[in-house]
């Protein structure tokens, strides 16, 4: 068994209307706004700009609003989406993407409405359509939260 490791190339940044066209999420369940840097089948770095509008705001906690930790996970893994359809190419988009297991998942700092989160995302490995990634939010340069896990590629 070998493991497949695309050739690195700097791919085009995704602005939404192309993340809506690569992952089937769709509101309120989009986590990422945008992707930037992506290296076929390294890397990438998504955005996500945080909103005081967002459903989970309500009652997570409506005197403190903090975006939930599994959302800032779900973020990750939707940047990590966008760089497997970018590497793999257009027969990828729109296919699902599933957990198969999340890692040492830490949250260091609370996110809140109207912080921008930089969501940095590596390929540990990849075999098939099972890949493994390293992923870390940042908020001003500082890490919020960091884990990695392992997704499959799957048809609708």
């Amino acid at each position: 068994m070998t493991e497949t490791a695309p050739a690195a190339a700097t791919i085009e940044a995704a602005d939404i209307l192309r993340i809506l066209k690569m992952i089937p999420h769709r509101y309120p369940m989009l986590m990422v706004d945008r992707v930037v840097d992506m290296v076929a089948g390294e890397s990438a770095v998504g955005v996500k700009n945080v909103s005081f509008n967002e459903p989970h705001f309500q009652g997570h906690f409506p005197d403190r609003p903090i975006m939930p930790g599994v959302m800032i996970v779900e973020a990750m893994a939707q940047t990590a989406a966008v760089l497997v359809v970018a590497t793999l190419g257009g027969a990828s988009e729109g296919k699902l993407v599933y957990f198969m297991s999340i890692d040492h998942a830490r949250f260091r700092r609370p996110v809140t409405p109207g912080d921008t989160m930089r969501i940095h995302v590596k390929r540990e490995h990849s075999r098939g359509n099972v890949w493994r990634f390293s992923a870390e939010a940042k908020v001003e340069g500082k890490t919020v939260a960091e884990a990695t896990f392992t997704a499959m590629i799957a048809e609708r």
